[in-house]
């Protein structure tokens, strides 16, 4: 004896919701044996589950394309930020700028070495610290670093700067995505469920083979479990 099995899938709930809106809309008036109520369900549920669908694949797929571009972003910010204080070290090293001047960049005076900037929060951290830094240090009489200049690894800051602002959008409107889609399912699947057992209870005088593929008409799904014949 077959067994209902009940959609998993947001692809397999569209599908027997749509079944049935199909199915039940070639009948006249008087063959229609469905509850209105539930047919009206049918289609609202149908409808904004097949739109949240589309959604969230249209907002994946924008996510994942940005995010390949990310990495270039990343990898120019960081070479600007870490070129910069290379150049800011070599200064100190040829007497060029005092070591107690770093600390205006946030550095340690007797350390010479490049911060960790390999992370996002810790490169976006490090390229606002640089830029004050060298501001501060210019306003304080200090000649400009060039090649490159403050002012180029500012840009390339922002603009990695914006792309995580502009990422984090997408990510949270993906995260909405999938908590409207978590109600739609919960939804669906107490629609479905309605509207299965109207349906088997409007075939239940019929005999089982007839009364299977009379129910299969309208978009239930049945299953043998492993080890059964099918009749």
């Amino acid at each position: 004896m077959p067994y209902r099995r009940f959609p998993k899938t947001d692809s397999a709930r569209i599908r027997a919701l749509s079944t049935l809106l199909d199915y039940n809309s070639s009948h006249s008036v008087q063959g229609r044996f469905i509850d209105w109520k539930t047919v009206a369900d049918v289609r609202t549920v149908y409808g904004k589950l097949v739109t949240a669908v589309q959604q969230r694949k249209a907002d994946g797929a924008a996510l994942q394309r940005f995010n390949a571009s990310m990495g270039k972003l990343q990898h120019n910010a960081t070479l600007y930020v870490s070129h910069f204080l290379q150049v800011l070290f070599m200064c100190v090293q040829r007497g060029e700028i005092r070591a107690s001047q770093l600390q205006l960049y946030g550095l340690k005076p007797s350390k010479l070495a490049i911060p960790n900037i390999k992370t996002i929060n810790g490169l976006i951290s490090w390229g606002k610290k640089t830029e004050a830094g060298e501001k501060a240090r210019i306003a304080k009489g200090g000649r400009p670093i060039y090649n490159p200049s403050i002012g180029m690894v500012a840009t390339h800051c922002d603009i990695f700067c914006e792309a995580c602002q502009k990422q984090k959008l997408l990510v949270a409107r993906v995260e909405r995505d999938l908590q409207e889609l978590e109600k739609l399912r919960e939804k669906a699947d107490k629609v479905i469920l309605s509207l299965w057992n109207q349906i088997e209870s409007h075939f239940a005088s019929l005999p089982p083979d007839k009364r299977f593929n009379e129910c299969r008409k309208y978009g239930v799904i049945y299953y043998y479990r492993r080890g059964e014949e099918k009749e």
